[in-house]
């Protein structure tokens, strides 16, 4: 290898070791770094033939280096290309969540949170390799010029997309773009001999964060949900006000799965069961200073009885808002232990469009605690906690979980917490086992129940629209066939009946079928409400407002 090719890969990794100061990002993108003469000598000849070196300033090496690459390096280098490659590596030294988001992928960072995004309003799904449309928004871009579910997309623009195995996210970048540009889009639909063409100009598109709010009894509702993002909070207060005139005085607000997102819906929605003046979370970091967030004397939900659910994928903004009603003794929390997600990050863009997420700070319950669990510089182990809570049998007895007494925390009315690692629930709900088996497990893995679910929906689809409302939609198929139909199809697609363990996971393969059915004409009004009877940790927060 020639002294030209060492050069580089030594220089590129001093860049990756020292890091960048974020900072310096603020204003340039370092290809325009000017030389610095005076802060270094060149290298020059000693009396005895060696290479003599003056010292680089302790301060400020990196931009030193960087300005040193671009006017001393042999060769023309493009900074910007090893800036981007260096800044991941220095950022994952610090902490699991703190990242640096490249420009191409800021919107799609940032989509989730804002609750919407541009694009042509359907959801779709591979089936067969081909884009098949499960449902069109409502008044969406797609609905509106005439696109159906059940159609199957075979151009977008003149490109061929059916048959072409091209991942789901190639395909979301084609039929995504900013608002007001246009997609053409070439469907074959049931029943027309020729492809359809549709021009659809794209708009904005809602991203709804609550799935569903629904009254499980006169008294009881229920409410999911998924994320927290910009409209959560609006979407909550229309959700609690459609289900207060439906007579809600308890209400069951599901939390599982949800893997948190922004701060301040989670404290709003808190705000709305606890009195005034309650603590519901605080922040604090090495350069942040104690930050309180305390309720208001404006909840709508003061009087309702609560019940949180949470599972091991409740995370961040969950745990905020579990905490806040666990430790103010305002309702009761079941389910599993959340995840264990303390910190706080804050979000800074950057002029090339590119965006560093860093954490500044952890929040801390109203007693005081930090759920943050344990990390280093190992994101594998980190993230594998789940799996190791699985191994260890922690999803099927609380007895596996252990505390250490540093870190109990006692709440106003005497009950015990603890932080360290997640919300440890008031009531503990195992994982239920019940009605699986081998059979339930292949057909389940190889994702046959969705799968006939759509195939089912499209070969029905007039019987199922003429359904006037969800218990008409059951009605109809508790008539039919669709079970015996279903043992067909898995038969065809290799998993061969075995009638014994049919009959054991008979319940849970009939709901499931009839809720991704149900889904699919009337999306979660009609999956959440069939789902129910197999829930277990919903039907016994129902029980336990009966005690």
């Amino acid at each position: 290898m020639t002294p030209k090719k060492y050069i580089l890969p030594l220089l590129f990794s001093l860049l990756l070791i020292t890091g960048i100061l974020i900072g310096n990002w603020y204003g340039s993108n370092y290809s325009k770094t000017k030389p610095l003469p005076s802060l270094f000598n060149k290298m020059k000849e000693g009396d005895n033939g060696e290479l003599s070196f003056s010292l680089l300033p302790r301060n400020n090496k990196i931009s030193t280096i960087l300005s040193y690459i671009e006017n001393e390096y042999v060769d023309t280098v493009d900074l910007s290309v090893l800036t981007e490659a260096a800044i991941p590596p220095l950022v994952e030294k610090l902490d699991p969540h703190s990242i640096y988001i490249p420009a191409p992928d800021l919107q799609r960072f940032n989509e989730p949170l804002t609750g919407n995004f541009s694009g042509i309003g359907i959801q779709f799904n591979m089936i067969n390799d081909t884009i098949a449309v499960i449902n069109t928004i409502p008044n969406g871009p797609s609905e509106i010029v005439g696109l159906m579910p059940g159609d199957r997309i075979i151009m977008v623009d003149d490109s061929l997309v059916a048959g072409k195995n091209i991942p789901s996210d190639e395909i979301v970048k084609m039929l995504k773009g900013p608002k007001g540009t246009t997609v053409k889009v070439s469907i074959s639909r049931r029943g027309e001999k020729k492809l359809l063409e549709f021009e659809i100009t794209r708009d904005d598109i809602p991203l709804y964060s609550v799935d569903v709010a629904y009254m499980i009894t006169d008294e009881i509702g229920y409410l999911k949900i998924s994320t927290f993002a910009q409209t959560t909070y609006n979407e909550f207060i229309e959700g609690i006000d459609k289900l207060h005139k439906q007579g809600m005085t308890r209400l069951i607000l599901d939390l599982r799965g949800n893997g948190g997102g922004l701060m301040d819906p989670a404290i709003n929605i808190a705000d709305q069961f606890l009195s005034e003046g309650k603590l519901i979370v605080y922040t604090q970091g090495k350069s942040r200073p104690k930050h309180e967030f305390r309720s208001s004397s404006k909840g709508i939900c003061k009087e309702d009885e609560l019940i949180i659910l949470i599972d091991e994928f409740s995370a961040s903004a969950s745990e905020i808002l579990a905490g806040a009603i666990q430790d103010n003794d305002r309702g009761t929390i079941i389910g599993r232990r959340s995840f264990g997600k303390g910190l706080v990050q804050e979000q800074i863009e950057f002029k090339d469009g590119s965006a560093l997420r860093l954490t500044i700070a952890r929040y801390y319950t109203p007693t005081g605690r930090s759920i943050q669990k344990p990390y280093n510089e190992d994101k594998e182990d980190y993230y594998s906690d789940i799996h190791d809570r699985f191994v260890n049998h922690e999803f099927e007895n609380s007895d596996s979980i252990h505390f250490s007494d540093t870190l109990k925390y006692i709440t106003e009315q005497g009950k015990v917490v603890y932080g360290g690692g997640g919300i440890m629930p008031d009531i503990f709900i195992p994982i239920d086992t019940i009605g699986t088996s081998a059979y339930f497990s292949r057909v389940r893995n190889l994702g046959l129940i969705y799968r006939f679910a759509f195939d089912y929906t499209d070969d029905h689809r007039t019987q199922l629209m003429a359904s006037k409302d969800l218990k008409s939609l059951e009605k109809y198929l508790d008539k039919s066939s669709y079970f015996k139909e279903f043992i067909a199809y898995a038969s065809e697609k290799g998993v061969k009946p075995d009638y014994k363990e049919i009959e054991i996971s008979r319940l849970i393969i009939s709901t499931q079928l009839k809720a991704y059915i149900a889904r699919n004409i009337m999306d979660n009004d009609g999956f959440y409400p069939i789902i129910r009877p197999i829930d277990k940790t919903l039907l016994e927060a129902e029980k336990l407002f009966d005690k």
